[in-house]
């Protein structure tokens, strides 16, 4: 998925073009954690960081809300075209076959032009849902990567394709609560736009790349 697909890419970035030594040797610092111990490997849970952030909750619960509000839609549409069909019914029995004809062909390329937007309503819901997921993965980055140069980690990976791992590496927990402080829920602005656009809210001091 794009969200997937952007943060693979960002992490090749932070280990190809801004190791973690340079950028801390740029801004007069030591890229080794408070604790003292340096592990060249962090793991974050992608999943996690949406399901447990204020950010990552309330785009669940918009994008949940968008699609509940689709499907009541679509049960409204069905439920007056159920009604526009039986009336048509009901008139076929009076009316001959030349005189009805014009009036089903008529119905039938209704149903199919409100199938096809209610489909594409659907399709563009979940675009949004995917544009919204790699936003907010673009919002964190700079957090990410501040956390990666704290622990003096060259590497980000995905919880699902460790194994086995050290106690300690996985910074998913410091992340999220790095976005609750700095980003919070994203403001007043909605995350998920029925007319297409998906906002963000301005990056904190904290978090510029």
């Amino acid at each position: 998925m794009r969200s997937r697909s952007f943060i693979g890419t960002c992490l090749a970035l932070v280990l190809y073009v801004v190791p973690p030594v340079a950028i801390a040797q740029s801004e007069g610092t030591s890229a080794a954690p408070s604790d003292g111990v340096s592990n060249p490997i962090a793991i974050i849970d992608q999943d996690r960081l949406l399901s447990g952030s204020r950010y990552g909750q309330r785009m669940g619960q918009e994008i949940e809300a968008a699609g509940a509000a689709l499907v009541a839609e679509n049960r409204r549409i069905e439920g007056q075209l159920t009604e526009e069909e039986l009336r048509l019914t009901a008139q076929r029995a009076n009316m001959d076959a030349d005189a009805f004809r014009p009036l089903a062909e008529e119905f039938d390329a209704r149903v199919e032009s409100i199938r096809a937007a209610q489909e594409a309503k659907s399709r563009a819901l979940q675009a949004q849902a995917e544009a919204a997921r790699a936003a907010f993965f673009e919002l964190v980055f700079p957090i990410l990567v501040d956390l990666m140069r704290m622990r003096g980690a060259a590497v980000l990976m995905d919880n699902r394709a460790v194994l086995l791992s050290a106690e300690g590496i996985d910074i998913t927990d410091a992340a999220i609560a790095r976005i609750d402080r700095e980003i919070e829920d994203g403001g007043d602005a909605p995350l998920i736009d029925l007319d297409g656009t998906t906002r963000l809210p301005p990056q904190t001091e904290g978090t510029a790349p």
